[in-house]
């Protein structure tokens, strides 16, 4: 897989060529030890850069295009996925895919954002903003989960609900807060991860679960650093700003005690090993349904609605 740059990471790509193109040589020349030290710093490096990101940039890292995606998970971590249409109201929202899987012999319902590879795949996913057919779909699926006793696992990565006018006359409010009614409800256990871009009602829609995990390298947030930077500068040039004052990143919310848990990304992000990362999601999914199923419907709902409750809470 070809990997794009992002700026801040074009020093360590440069040392990576330069070591390749001496290799091409190391038969030939007595390089093997400049060609080892090289490797060195290029770890050196990598760990530097890596350690300490701006929140600007894990904002960057959690939109690389080559980044896995709903799909590629459902791909890599499960078993039997049976996709399911519709929201039995208007349409299927291609936005927002979801069905029955499993997860080492584990049933779940499995639903999340899809986001596409290229132009042609992102105006079908419509760019991963689900309109209010999507929510409606998801929360079907949520019933029908709850139906069969099975857990639900939710995958975020949304730059926001769809904003369109049709959206909105179609009842897009609507939808996310009847799915914020329903999910902090529902009788089985709801594992929430946010895998990419976490914004807005957008990612609300599907994001009220007994545990919220984050990837290292995402966000999660009331809006995004451009749209924060837009309403407050009247301009997108103080997005950095807006991504340092929002504190929407994995170790700003763990802090804050909104999410519980930080998944880690391979070193430099989840797009450099879909594989790994697809194992160690898995393996912290399975350990929270372990703990989750073990507790009883009622005492389930109690405990969603006490943490979602304290969030936000403070004293002087």
């Amino acid at each position: 897989m070809a990997i794009s740059a992002l700026e801040f990471e074009k020093p360590i790509l440069e040392l990576e060529k330069k070591i390749q193109e001496m290799k091409e040589y190391e038969d030939n020349l007595d390089i093997k030890d400049e060609i080892a030290k090289l490797e060195e710093k290029v770890i050196v490096l990598k760990k530097s850069v890596y350690k300490n990101l701006t929140r600007w940039q894990k904002v960057q890292l959690a939109r690389h295009p080559e980044r896995p995606y709903t799909l590629d998970y459902i791909y890599l971590m499960t078993d039997d996925f049976v996709e399911l249409h519709g929201d039995r109201l208007f349409g299927d929202d291609k936005a927002i895919i979801g069905g029955f899987a499993k997860i080492d012999g584990q049933k779940v319902m499995i639903i999340g954002h899809q986001k596409g590879r290229d132009t042609k795949s992102n105006v079908y996913r419509n760019f991963g903003m689900a309109n209010p057919e999507g929510y409606r779909k998801a929360l079907r699926l949520m019933k029908l989960a709850e139906k069969f006793n099975t857990p639900v696992l939710t995958l975020i990565d949304t730059p926001g609900a769809f904003p369109g006018l049709e959206a909105e006359q179609h009842g897009q409010a609507e939808a996310i807060a009847k799915n914020l009614l329903e999910m902090s409800r529902l009788k089985v256990p709801i594992v929430v991860v946010i895998i990419g871009e976490g914004a807005s009602g957008g990612a609300l829609g599907i994001g009220i679960g007994d545990r919220i995990l984050m990837l290292e390298n995402t966000w999660y947030s009331v809006i995004s650093p451009e749209s924060c930077s837009s309403i407050l500068w009247r301009t997108w040039e103080y997005k950095e700003q807006a991504a340092e004052a929002l504190k929407l990143t994995a170790d700003d919310l763990l802090e804050l005690k909104i999410i519980d848990r930080i998944i880690p990304e391979p070193l430099g992000g989840a797009h450099k090993d879909h594989k790994l990362i697809s194992v160690t999601l898995k393996e912290a999914v399975k350990e929270e349904l372990e703990i989750l199923l073990k507790i009883k419907s009622d005492k389930l709902i109690n405990n969603r609605l006490e943490k979602f409750g304290k969030m936000g809470v403070y004293v002087e």
